[in-house]
C-alpha cells in the first residue's frame, strides 16, 4: 500500500531539486500535491510530470504578504483538506561578516525562517483537523556553517529552534508533528549552477575528494526525499521535535581538512 495513500502535501520550493524529488516522490507514494516556485516554466515542467487531478500549482514569493494563506487556501480549495506542509524553499547566497548588510541579513531570514513560520500558522486550523505534520528541510550548516554563509547558517539555526519548539508546542496543543531534515552536501540544479560560476568544470561532482565526500559522492536530491517519507507518513508514529541530520560524515566534530579548506554548502 502506498504510504502516503490520500494525503494532500503542500511542499514549497518544489519546481527544482530536493523540492522537486520530494513532490514526486510524495504522488507516487499516493499523495496530492501542491506545487510551488518562483519560475512558472519550472513548476509548469513539474507539472507535466505529475497525472493530472493529483497535483495543483501556485506561483509566488513567499514573503510577499497574504501569499502563504493564498497557498493553504488553494490545497483545502482544490483537495478538500491538507495533511502536511513541507517548508523547503530557501534562499542560499553568499554573505560574511564584511559584506552582509541589515537588508540581506533581513531578506535571508524573512525567506529561510519567518515565511517557513507564517505558512505553518497559516495551515495549523487545517492540521488540526487532520493531525497532520510539518517537516522543515534545513542544512548542516544551521551548527556553524562557512565564513561566506553566514546569514544563511544563522537563518538554518533558526529554522531549526524553531522546529524544536513547534514540535513541542503543536504536538502538545494541536496533535501536530513538527520534524526537520537539514541535508547535506547535495547535487542539486542550484547547486550544479554555483559551482559552475566558481570556474569549475561540468562533471566537477564526478571525482571529488575523498575528504569532502567519503562515499566518492555527494548526495541526490532523490535521497533526501526517500527519508522525507518516513516522516510525512504514519509510520513515524508521534515523533515530533526532532533535527536529523543527512550527511554521510558526522558534521559536528568532524576532523577538518588538513589543508584548511571550508567544506562546502548545501
Amino acid at each position: 500500500m502506498p504510504r502516503l495513500k490520500s494525503k494532500i502535501i503542500l511542499i514549497t520550493g518544489s519546481s527544482t531539486g530536493i523540492g522537486k524529488a520530494i513532490a514526486l516522490r510524495c504522488v507516487r507514494e499516493g499523495a496530492n500535491v501542491v506545487i510551488h516556485g518562483l519560475e512558472p516554466e519550472l513548476v509548469a515542467e513539474v507539472m507535466a510530470e505529475i497525472e493530472p487531478g493529483r497535483a495543483v500549482s501556485i506561483v509566488g514569493d513567499l514573503t510577499d504578504e497574504g501569499f502563504p494563506q493564498q497557498m493553504v487556501d488553494l490545497a483545502v480549495s482544490t483537495f478538500g483538506k491538507l495533511d502536511a506542509v513541507v517548508n523547503n524553499a530557501a534562499l542560499v547566497a553568499q554573505g560574511n561578516i564584511h559584506n552582509t548588510d541589515a537588508a540581506w541579513f533581513m531578506k535571508m531570514l524573512s525567506v529561510n525562517t519567518v515565511a517557513p513560520f507564517l505558512l505553518i500558522k497559516a495551515a495549523l486550523p487545517h492540521l488540526r483537523e487532520t493531525r497532520g505534520s510539518v517537516l522543515n528541510i534545513g542544512s548542516v550548516n544551521a551548527y556553524s556553517g562557512e565564513p561566506d554563509l553566514l546569514p544563511y547558517s544563522v537563518s538554518k539555526g533558526a529554522l531549526m529552534t524553531l522546529t524544536r519548539n513547534l514540535g513541542d508546542t503543536l504536538m502538545r496543543e494541536d496533535g501536530v508533528r513538527v520534524n526537520q531534515i537539514n541535508p547535506g552536501w547535495v547535487l542539486t540544479e542550484n547547486e550544479a549552477k554555483r559551482k559552475r560560476d566558481h570556474g569549475l568544470r561540468d562533471d566537477w561532482y564526478e571525482d571529488l575528494p575523498r575528504v569532502y565526500a567519503p562515499a566518492g559522492r555527494i548526495l541526490w536530491p532523490e535521497e533526501i526525499a526517500a527519508a522525507a517519507i518516513y516522516w510525512l507518513a504514519e509510520e513515524s508514529g508521534p515523533i515530533s521535535g526532532q533535527v536529523v541530520d543527512l550527511e554521510q560524515h558526522p558534521f559536528i566534530g568532524r576532523n577538518p581538512p588538513k589543508d584548511g579548506t571550508t567544506l562546502p554548502s548545501r
